[in-house]
């Protein structure tokens, strides 16, 4: 697939490594030369320097024979812009376009072929935002994905001495939970890779990713680790985007403060909020943090634009006495030096926004995507269509269909119902199949295993 990406911030230069990983014809825009240069050199990709949404820019770039444009520079009106000339001049098939402003976000009337031309409309702050929602409605877990809109969900949790399954194997589960259905989908150990079988035996701090209908996700949590006390008081550090978005979806069920350094922001979050408490003043101030009870805070979440800023005022705030700390890290590369010391969770937006641009990506009828333990795996979500003759898995159990090396099905969505996958589960027409992949080299070969034989036509 020919792919034009515009921006090589880290949301680009990410989603330029991940599909010119995969086989991808990939080509980037971008005004700076020198960061289209560093890409350049650490992958197998085309370049150009110009402005993404300038139609002689696009053309140098292969518009007229482009399958699909990404639009993610850091300006919502060249985004918009580019996919309007790209649809205008070269009729491209697939237009993505990110946004971060709520104006733009707040009426579907603007989007479509006689709107902006924009096919898909991206909102890294919302997907992140929301992503953290879940993460403070989940104490304990690592990573909450959503499939089949929320009637599953995919569960990463650190097993904890103490847990009933530490020791012990994995087919104990049923007999711990009688009543509830789960799946182990993966674990990691030490950074490696196990794919679970029943043999398998859960060691203390493994990470382990299960799988179940969205109301048993708590007591298969409990059989992991000690189940970690709810949530109620959240500190946010950072009115921005994601600051104000978190802090509107979760101020009615958490007491929430936010510490913003600038004063006309404070003015405007007081004006826009109703409940939270609204700070004006640094995060990284110990008098502050101890002033407004620090130990008594329950997560601290730093979300500035400022990398540096975050570790220091989430370690900091740790120190002081707040019982889980998670900071916003925009380089990957800082990811997996913090996590896990006195920051518990290192927020990606790169990693949070790249499964949802994927969705749209992959081939065959692929409607979910998540990126996993920072692009190293992939959870996926596919309908199966077609009959017996025309698809490999339908009318298949899953112990007869052929799956690549590292891929295993954790479950299946039939209309309302949530089916765990086990061996002698057979996969129907309009399922969705929710896959786990620990090799993401094998995801061309998954999206042929969802694509339809012409038979089927």
């Amino acid at each position: 697939m020919k792919i034009i990406i515009l921006g090589a911030n880290p949301v680009g230069s990410t989603l330029a490594e991940t599909l010119a990983n995969e086989a991808n014809d990939i080509t980037v825009i971008d005004t700076d030369a020198n960061l289209l240069r560093e890409l350049k050199d650490r992958i197998d990709i085309s370049t150009v320097t110009g402005m993404a949404s300038h139609p002689d820019v696009l053309e140098r770039a292969g518009g007229e024979d482009a399958d699909m444009i990404i639009a993610v520079t850091e300006s919502d009106e060249i985004n918009m812009v580019a996919c309007r000339v790209a649809y205008s001049l070269f009729h491209t098939p697939k237009k993505i376009c990110r946004l971060r402003s709520t104006s733009y976000l707040a009426t579907d009337e603007l989007f479509g072929k006689l709107g902006i031309a924009v096919d898909v409309v991206i909102s890294p702050e919302l997907i992140v935002s929301n992503y953290i929602s879940r993460l403070l409605d989940l104490p304990g877990s690592l990573q909450v994905l959503d499939f089949a809109k929320g009637k599953a969900q995919l569960v990463a949790v650190k097993a904890h001495y103490g847990g009933p399954l530490v020791g012990q194997e994995i087919r104990l589960l049923r007999q711990h939970m009688p009543s509830i259905d789960t799946r182990v989908a993966a674990i990691f150990r030490r950074d490696r890779p196990i794919i679970p079988e029943g043999s398998t035996v859960i060691e203390a701090d493994d990470e382990v990713f299960f799988i179940a209908a969205r109301n048993d996700i708590r007591a298969v949590l409990g059989e992991l680790r000690r189940m970690d006390k709810p949530y109620r008081r959240i500190m946010i550090a950072g009115g921005g985007h994601i600051g104000l978005r978190l802090a509107e979806d979760i101020e009615n069920r958490y007491q929430v403060k936010i510490i913003e350094r600038n004063q006309e922001r404070c003015v405007f979050l007081s004006e826009t909020l109703n409940k939270a408490i609204i700070l004006n003043g640094e995060s990284s101030h110990r008098e502050l943090l101890i002033e407004e009870n620090i130990e008594d805070t329950d997560v601290f979440l730093a979300l500035t634009n400022d990398d540096e800023a975050n570790i220091m005022s989430s370690m900091l705030a740790k120190r002081l006495g707040a019982r889980k700390v998670m900071a916003l890290i925009n380089n990957p590369a800082y990811v997996d030096l913090v996590q896990g010391g006195d920051i518990d969770i290192a927020l990606s937006p790169q990693q949070a926004t790249i499964g949802s641009l994927l969705t749209h990506v992959r081939r065959g009828d692929v409607v979910n995507v998540h990126s996993l333990r920072r692009g190293a795996a992939e959870a996926m979500e596919a309908i199966a269509h077609g009959d017996s003759q025309s698809s490999k898995v339908v009318g298949k159990s899953i112990r007869n269909i052929e799956l690549p090396e590292g891929t295993t099905i954790g479950a299946i969505i039939r209309n309302e119902e949530v089916l765990i996958a086990h061996d002698n589960t057979v996969v129907e027409t309009d399922d969705h199949v929710i896959l786990f992949l620990v090799d993401r080299k094998k995801i061309p070969e998954v999206e042929r295993l969802f694509q339809v034989g012409f038979s089927f036509f």
